[in-house]
């Protein structure tokens, strides 16, 4: 009866919105240029008759090609005399031997002009990457044995054939007389005629091997056919390309290794040691099986190692095995506690205890793909060759649901205040809590319980967290040197340099320039919360109204400096750039307080209530209407609205509360009966596993977008295929996510577990 009064599917119906969007996209492109071609053509077909009479000849004509032949090598070597003189001399000497190279048509010659970028198209669509073919230019170089290249393909393909690789094509191979090697120049170029603003080009450039960066700018400079009716400035030119990345000469890489080995022998010891145990069970289980047979006919069952309902009475690491069999002492249990085997069954565990609430498992394994789906979206926009397609899918209705992404996190912080207020108070009724603190006065145990809560939090998140961090610093410094991309952050910078602000959560309150994995604001905020929150939880415990009216003078704080924020800075939200304001609005904890806070409410209600709340059809009717009505206004309500500077600020201000308003709806109705089949969606099984690795998900996946999108040899391109190019960074990003969560994050939960002083061990 309870699920029919839930007719509304909002969370489910925005993500299916957005979906067919991506679907929908390109054949409304198609349709739009096609109108839009139709009546330029007819308007401006009068034009062209008017002034057709007056036209003498059709010399003058310059198409877009001409005007953008930025770097033409045969026009260097027309005044190839006179800039030799500006190069070094080994450069000079080399450049010659490759314009003599390029007049006899030498192969190696014309796969290095091949390989250098040129104007292709797509320039007035945002195409501002021609950065030709970095592989095909390391490629051509390859020694007597044909062993020189590492990355060359290998066997009788046609590919490989005709680019000399296999080695019956090694013999007839010409190699150049020098080394090449790539360079990436970036030019600002200022020419109204074809941009009203100056864009920044990166042009890229197969050149011999012992050019330094002056002579390629000295190159860039004269290579450029038009360049005394342009303005055209050489800005940077990238020379990282030259040598490969040492990682072995890198002490942060060294470091991560040194972990990631140490952590992989002691899983390979826990889960040998796991399989062990469980040997030895079955085997004496066989002996007791035998002897039963002969008295009372009761025997064991042998334990299966793929079981997935272990019983976890009988240890903190959740091994299934009676205490009968086997003692194990403390030493024994953290050993265990990195079993490959035992955490794979934690994880994958598709049952959750009786006073769980499920529906937030649905919550935030959804978040967590909305997150992905924002960033991947963000990532690709960045090195596109068609920029300007964004501008066009921004006016798309159901593309409002990637600009408003940043809703997903606010959910996150919901959860977060309400797991916490639920789980705290659940246990401080329980008496877990006065255990710890019996016979201290209320000062001294309030201390107690902070600091423990604050380093149970730290230990658990602070280890996965930083060895991505070292990750991170390792992998952007490499693409840093080897992608012919600028980076999106300064992470191979910042990441050494500025990590103990991570590690204490203060990254947010720095500026964002200097952030090292810029995604971690989250982290830091959410940390910060915390501690704010268990200071809270603490007093209320025995001073309720105290603190609650804290948490209320907290809210009308947040949203009063966020709207006075908004508005001195004349943020508008959907029209402004989601992070335009990142340093002042978008990662601030004063600003994104609200739904944490509000998530705490919740969790304390539901625990008051113990879950048991009778509300009426009506009411019913009415807090999913409201919801659904909140959710879709403030994915899509914005959609070619205006709002005054007041208004605007009011919306930045409140509409990340309104959204864990919605969300605080959601859990009370599916954790009270009223959820109906939006409850058995967010709690179907299938979803636990992926939401016990939502953290690892989150820090893992930028890498993911990033490295995959920075180590091509040609920018991106937006389109309806973006759709398939999330599923599959999203795949990939939580087979990592499940790879860390067994390396870094459930041994870690399990031997706090062991660790805590109400667990009870068996001593061996």
């Amino acid at each position: 009866m309870k699920a029919k009064m839930c007719r509304k599917l909002p969370f489910i119906s925005v993500i299916f919105i957005a979906a067919v969007s991506f679907a929908v996209t390109t054949a409304q492109e198609s349709t739009s240029s096609s109108h839009v071609t139709s009546s330029s053509s007819s308007s401006s077909s009068s034009v062209v008759a008017a002034n057709f009479t007056t036209t003498k000849n059709f010399n003058d004509i310059q198409l877009i090609n001409d005007m953008l032949d930025l770097f033409n090598i045969a026009h260097l070597g027309a005044q190839w005399s006179t800039v030799q003189n500006m190069l070094t001399k080994k450069c000079g000497d080399d450049m010659t031997k490759y314009f003599y190279g390029l007049e006899k048509r030498k192969l190696w010659a014309l796969k290095m002009n091949d390989a250098s970028g040129h104007y292709s198209n797509g320039f007035l669509y945002g195409n501002n990457y021609w950065t030709g073919s970095y592989r095909l230019c390391d490629s051509i170089y390859i020694d007597e044995q044909n062993t020189k290249m590492l990355d060359r393909p290998k066997g009788n393909s046609e590919i490989t054939s005709i680019n000399g690789y296999n080695e019956k094509s090694a013999v007839k191979h010409e190699n150049p007389p020098f080394m090449p090697t790539f360079y990436v120049v970036k030019l600002r170029l200022n020419d109204s005629e074809i941009s009203p603003s100056p864009r920044i080009i990166s042009v890229a450039a197969c050149l011999p091997y012992d050019c330094t960066q002056k002579d390629v700018t000295t190159i860039a400079e004269h290579a450029e056919v038009a360049r005394n009716t342009r303005d055209l400035t050489v800005i940077d030119v990238k020379i990282g390309l030259k040598e490969p990345y040492d990682f072995w000469n890198d002490f942060v890489f060294q470091l991560v290794l040194a972990a990631t080995v140490f952590v992989g022998f002691l899983m390979v010891l826990g889960t040998s040691y796991d399989v062990f145990l469980t040997m030895r069970y079955n085997n004496k289980c066989k002996v007791k099986d035998l002897n039963s047979e002969s008295s009372s006919g009761i025997g064991c069952t042998t334990y299966d190692l793929s079981s997935s309902s272990p019983d976890k009475k009988n240890s903190a690491i959740g091994i299934s095995i009676p205490a009968e069999f086997f003692e194990t002492g403390i030493f024994e249990e953290l050993i265990l506690s990195f079993s490959v085997i035992a955490n794979w069954r934690t994880i994958s565990d598709k049952s959750v205890g009786g006073d769980t609430i499920s529906c937030i498992h649905g919550m935030r394994a959804l978040s967590m793909l909305w997150i992905i789906l924002g960033h991947t979206c963000i990532i690709l926009a960045k090195y596109a060759d068609n920029m300007e397609y964004r501008r066009y899918v921004e006016t798309i209705y159901a593309f409002q649901f990637i600009i408003n992404g940043a809703f997903s996190v606010d959910t996150f912080f919901f959860i977060s205040g309400f797991l916490v207020s639920f789980i705290y108070f659940r246990s401080n009724a329980k008496g877990k809590l006065e255990k710890l603190s019996k016979g201290l006065n209320e000062f001294t145990a309030g201390t107690l319980h902070f600091f423990g809560l604050l380093a149970y939090r730290f230990v658990r998140l602070t280890v996965p967290y930083m060895y991505m961090l070292g990750v991170v610093a390792v992998v952007m410094r490499y693409l840093a040197h080897e992608s012919v991309f600028d980076m999106p952050a300064n992470d191979a910078e910042n990441c050494p340099k500025y990590w103990w602000r991570n590690i204490f959560y203060v990254n947010t309150l720095f500026p964002v320039k200097d952030m090292c994995m810029l995604w971690s604001w989250y982290l830091a905020n959410d940390t910060q919360f915390y501690i704010i929150g268990a200071i809270i939880l603490i007093v209320a415990v025995k001073h309720f109204r105290i603190a609650a009216v804290t948490v209320f003078v907290f809210l009308i704080s947040a949203w009063t400096t966020t709207t006075y924020i908004a508005y001195t800075n004349g943020h508008m939200p959907h029209t402004d750039d989601p992070f335009a304001l990142f340093d002042k609005i978008y990662d601030k904890p004063w600003t994104r307080l609200g739904p944490y806070f509000i998530g705490m409410a919740v969790g304390w209600i539901l625990f008051k209530t113990n879950c048991q709340i009778k509300m009426s059809r009506t009411a019913v009717y009415a807090g999913w209407t409201a919801t659904s009505a909140i959710m879709f206004g403030l994915v899509f309500g914005l959609y070619n609205v205006e709002l005054s500077p007041l208004v605007a600020a009011f919306y930045s201000s409140f509409s990340h509360s309104l959204w864990a308003l919605a969300h605080a709806w959601i859990t009370v109705a599916c954790s009270t009966g009223y959820g109906g089949v939006i409850d058995k969606m967010l709690s179907a099984p299938i979803i636990y596993p992926f939401s016990r690795v939502t953290y690892c998900a989150y820090l893992v996946h930028p890498m993911v977008i990033r490295y995959f999108t920075l180590t091509s040899d040609i920018p991106m391109h937006l389109g309806s295929g973006t759709i398939i190019t999330f599923f599959g960074q999203a795949i990939i990003s939580y087979i990592l996510a499940f790879a860390l969560s067994l390396a870094f994050e459930a041994p870690v939960v399990t031997a706090l577990r062991i660790l805590s002083p109400n667990q009870k061990h068996r001593v061996s």
